[in-house]
């Protein structure tokens, strides 16, 4: 067991699947995976290396291995599909735990993830467990996988409004929130003309824990 583990470790690192050092919980849930079923094919071997040195026809054993693994691949597709997701999950890396993502039509904070599965925490506290077929054959949205988002508004002012005046109150707004971010400069732009509105487009970048808090200030303030 020992020996299989170094060298699927081995194998893992040196192809670049993961960095140890920053992802070894990972990295070992992988391990497990790959050593346990690497395992099981050496132990096959040899079992039945041994019955053949005693002269018996392996022919028939493995005709009957193979239809019974047939019968069970069948019968467990749906788990295997859960098990073959999870390692795509594990070596591509779409989100980690801690991520806020929206994943299988659900939106959640990852709370944990399996070889079979990942629970979320919903917003109002919900734990939902989501297949992980589920996931991987559909879109993942990462909300929080990258350091800076952008805040998108649409803030509206009358046909008879002073047009200059209204783009100068949003842009002195946005200048003196401290957490909005100078580079990606902060866009502020006549964009439509609705039936009651001259409606502005309004779109600063922030670090992205602090999008919420943008979101709720520039609101109230505008």
């Amino acid at each position: 067991k020992v020996l299989i583990d170094k060298i699927i470790r081995k194998a893992v690192v040196a192809k670049g699947f993961l960095t140890p050092e920053a992802e070894k919980k990972r990295e070992d849930t992988l391990i497990a995976v790959f050593s346990g079923v690497l395992r099981v094919i050496v132990w096959a071997a040899v079992i039945l290396t041994i019955i053949s040195e005693f002269g018996v026809n392996i022919g028939p054993l493995l005709a009957a291995i193979g239809a019974a693994g047939f019968i069970m691949g069948f019968a467990l597709q749906g788990t295997l599909s859960n098990f073959a997701a999870g390692i795509m999950i594990l070596i591509y890396r779409p989100y980690d735990v801690g991520d806020l993502v929206n994943v299988g039509d659900t939106l959640g904070m990852v709370d944990a993830m399996t070889i079979v599965s990942t629970t979320l925490r919903k917003p109002d506290n919900q734990k939902v467990v989501v297949p992980n077929n589920m996931i991987w054959g559909d879109i993942i949205t990462n909300i929080t996988g990258t350091s800076k988002r952008r805040v998108d508004f649409v803030f509206g002012i009358g046909y008879s409004d002073d047009i200059s005046k209204a783009q100068k109150i949003l842009e002195d707004i946005l200048a003196k929130n401290e957490s909005i971010l100078k580079d990606p400069e902060p866009v502020v732009k006549v964009h439509e003309l609705a039936d009651s509105s001259v409606n502005f487009v309004v779109r600063p970048w922030v670090e992205t824990d602090n999008y919420w808090d943008v979101y709720w200030d520039i609101t109230r303030t505008v």
